[in-house]
């Protein structure tokens, strides 16, 4: 994401501050070992193995444009059945050299595709410079190019992403975007093209997770804490309605305090600073930020 390097500077910052503090421990050297190791820990972060959620992520298009939803169907379809879609999927998982994409100046006068995203979830869109990268933004430069039209990508925040859309101020939300029935009456959903799930973030030094198997393990812990406790979450995503409860989603909540920000960098910097218990957010941003900031510690 385009925070995650200002993030890394902060955190190296911090670990070199932190190494220092224990420069006066007047203990063996075995008991200043085991002090380094676990200040090692509480500087890092894990992502619990477990699936809390099923989810499907899929464009948002605007009701007044069925011809482009069905354009969007034709596209994803297409891409899963001649592989384009996992060679995208392989630049960002599987280690290959992402794209970057440009966004076009906004112009009524010429004939553009306006994209709607939040560029700060990588992998499916975030910044470097003043290009776009990640999954959905290349696949939006490749519908755009299918639809003979020129790219603008909207960059915004997540929760005013499908009602740019519903006001008709963009043509397609692209933003690793779950199907929910509130969003429905904004935007048209055009087929799902990603299964996706939240995933629990603990501190390294946490251990209460650790043997939990499956969700109902997961969720039994969760249940017993009160508001006391403080979870990150992305503003208006998944995660947010997962802790606090949804009743057409399905989801109970939990008695915790939920504090909600921009982006799930942000939240897991707090997680860090020890000013949250948890943070839970979508698994593959999960996977980036925490291997982001590990490598730095």
């Amino acid at each position: 994401m385009k925070k995650l390097l200002t993030l890394s500077l902060v955190f190296a910052m911090t670990a070199v501050m932190l190494s220092g503090c224990g420069s006066t421990d007047s203990g063996s050297g075995s008991q200043q070992t085991d002090n380094a190791d676990k200040a090692g820990e509480a500087n890092k972060v894990k992502v619990i193995d477990v699936d809390l959620t099923k989810e499907q992520y899929a464009f948002g298009v605007d009701k007044d444009q069925p011809e482009l939803l069905q354009k969007a169907n034709e596209f994803i379809k297409e891409i899963q059945e001649n592989g384009k879609f996992d060679e995208v999927c392989n630049k960002y998982f599987g280690g290959a050299e992402p794209t970057p994409i440009k966004s076009a100046e906004l112009n009524p006068s010429k004939d553009q595709l306006v994209v709607a995203t939040n560029a700060a979830f990588e992998p499916f869109e975030y910044t470097k410079g003043d290009s776009y990268y990640g999954i959905d933004m290349e696949l939006a430069a490749m519908l755009a190019e299918k639809l003979g039209k020129e790219l603008v990508i909207q960059n915004m925040k997540f929760d005013a992403v499908c009602l740019s859309v519903g006001q008709h101020k963009c043509d397609i939300a692209m933003a690793g975007l779950t199907v929910q029935e509130d969003r429905k009456k904004y935007v048209d959903f055009a087929d799902s093209y990603y299964n996706a799930s939240q995933r629990l973030i603990v501190r390294e030094d946490c251990k209460e997770f650790d043997s939990c198997k499956d969700v109902a393990a997961i969720e039994k812990i969760l249940k017993t804490k009160d508001k006391s406790v403080k979870i990150g979450v992305q503003t208006g995503t998944t995660g947010q309605f997962y802790c606090e409860g949804d009743k057409k989603m399905e989801y109970e909540g939990f008695s915790v305090t939920t504090k909600g920000y921009e982006n799930g960098s942000l939240a897991v910097q707090d997680l860090l600073n020890k000013n949250l218990d948890y943070v839970i957010i979508d698994s593959a941003p999960a996977k980036c930020i925490t291997e982001a900031i590990n490598k730095v510690q």
